[in-house]
C-alpha cells in the first residue's frame, strides 16, 4: 500500500497534539499494514518537510485540515517541491463533507445542546434531528485569509443545518467575519435563547478556549478523534490513490472529486 501522510496544522497545545495522535492511530487500526506518518504545517514537528525527507517513490498526502485555504494550496505544494525523491498525490481537505455534520452532532448531543437519536432511529444525512433542546448553533472555525476555506466553513455550516434543522450561522475565530461572539450576539438580539457553539476545530488548543468563552449557553467539544473522523481520513486516501498522476489533488464539483494538477 502507498504510504500516507498526513499533513496536519501544528499546535504548541500538548492536548492538540494528542488529539491528533489519537487521529492517527485511529486510521492505523481501521487499514491494518498501511504505513501512516505525520507531518505539520506548523509549529509543531516534525514538520511536514522533514517528514517527506525520509520517505521515498509513492506518497498519498492527506491533509487533516477542515478547508482548502493556504495550508493546502501553498504549504503542503511546498513541502512537496523540497522532496523530489518523492511522488505524491494531494487528497481533498476533510471538508466540508456531511460526515463532519454527523460528528459535529455527536459533540452537540454529548453536552445537551441536542437530544441524541436512538441507535435503531438516527437520522440519515441531510435529514433532521428530532426534539432538538438548543434554539440555535453557532459554528466556530479557525477562520483564513483565503476566501474559499472561509466559504468551506459557511457550506459546513448549511450541511449542520439540514442535519439538525436549526439555524447554524458560521463564524471565524480569526481572518474572518463574524467572530463566534458577534454570531452568539446576534443570536440572542433576534430572540434566541438556548445557543449552542459547534466547534468547528480538529482538537483542543488557543482556538478551542477562545470559542469556548464567546457567551453561548453551551460550547461542544471539538471534532477530535471520531472513528467517523478516522474513516473520512481513509476515504480521502482512497480517492487520492484512484487519481491517475501524481501531484494532482482533488477539487469538488458537483459533488464529485476531479483531478487537479498543482502548479
Amino acid at each position: 500500500m502507498i504510504p500516507l501522510v498526513a499533513a496536519a496544522h501544528g499546535t504548541r497545545d500538548r492536548a492538540g497534539l494528542a488529539a491528533t495522535a489519537d487521529l492517527v492511530d485511529l486510521v492505523r487500526g481501521l487499514r491494518p499494514g498501511l504505513r501512516v506518518e505525520v507531518g505539520y504545517v506548523d509549529v509543531a514537528e516534525p514538520l511536514l518537510s522533514d517528514t517527506l525527507n525520509r520517505l521515498s517513490g509513492d506518497v498519498v498526502v492527506v491533509p487533516l485540515l477542515l478547508g482548502a485555504g493556504y495550508h493546502v494550496r501553498h504549504d503542503i505544494p511546498a513541502a512537496l517541491a523540497a522532496a523530489p525523491q518523492v511522488s505524491a498525490r494531494v487528497a481533498a481537505a476533510l471538508g466540508p463533507d456531511p460526515r463532519l455534520a454527523d460528528i459535529l452532532l455527536d459533540r452537540l448531543a454529548e453536552v445537551g445542546a441536542l437530544r441524541p437519536q436512538p441507535v435503531d432511529k438516527k437520522v440519515e444525512i441531510g435529514g433532521s434531528v428530532d426534539n432538538p433542546v438548543c434554539d440555535a448553533i453557532v459554528l466556530a472555525a479557525a477562520g483564513s485569509t483565503d476566501a474559499s476555506a472561509n466559504a468551506d466553513t459557511a457550506r459546513m455550516a448549511e450541511l449542520l443545518a439540514e442535519l439538525t434543522g436549526r439555524t447554524v450561522v458560521p463564524s471565524y475565530l480569526c481572518a474572518g467575519t463574524p467572530t463566534p461572539r458577534d454570531a452568539v450576539d446576534a443570536l440572542r438580539a433576534s430572540g434566541a435563547d438556548h445557543i449552542a457553539l459547534a466547534g468547528y476545530l480538529l482538537g483542543p488548543g488557543h482556538f478551542a478556549r477562545k470559542a469556548a468563552a464567546a457567551g453561548a449557553t453551551t460550547a461542544a467539544e471539538p471534532l477530535g478523534a471520531h472513528p467517523a473522523l478516522a474513516d473520512l481520513v481513509l476515504a480521502r486516501y482512497d480517492e487520492a490513490v484512484a487519481l491517475p498522476a501524481p501531484y494532482g489533488t482533488p477539487t469538488r464539483a458537483n459533488g464529485a472529486n476531479e483531478a487537479k494538477a498543482l502548479s
